[in-house]
């Protein structure tokens, strides 16, 4: 069997280039102490199956989205924590590159049998609705 051609690779059906267009880089994940806790002292909402946590980084580090997650052993053994940060992981995926903001912290805290009881578009909906209520959208 033979690879593929590189040479194709970001061309169309027509062999013209169509260069992939991002929008935005992926986010940077959070993983000092110290970016938890001073993320901690920004603003925060609550929603049924999540609390998102919000802080507009100074100025002079205002490249990118940067997002942390946490689960305590409220939300349940290992297997439960990190089955709820797989399902935040996901909803940030989808959510912060088109809604976040550039120059933010964010970190996704789950909740007690929410974060991984609830269906996924309804986590969805309140991630969008948690970033409309953070960046003044909507009260």
């Amino acid at each position: 069997m033979t690879p593929p051609e590189t040479d194709l690779i970001g061309t169309n059906a027509n062999g013209a280039s169509s260069p992939a267009v991002l929008l935005r880089s992926p986010p940077t994940v959070l993983t000092q102490r110290r970016d938890f806790q001073r993320t901690a002292r920004g603003k925060r909402v609550a929603m049924p199956g999540f609390v998102l946590q919000m802080l507009k980084r100074p100025d002079g580090d205002a490249a990118g989205i940067r997002i942390g997650y946490t689960c305590s052993k409220k939300v349940g053994n290992a297997v439960a924590r990190n089955r709820a940060k797989r399902r935040l992981r996901e909803v940030a995926r989808a959510i912060l590159p088109v809604l976040g903001k550039d120059g933010h912290d964010y970190v996704l805290i789950g909740r007690n049998t929410a974060t991984a009881a609830l269906p996924y578009h309804q986590l969805l909906a309140d991630m969008e609705k948690a970033l409309s209520i953070l960046h003044g959208s909507r009260k």
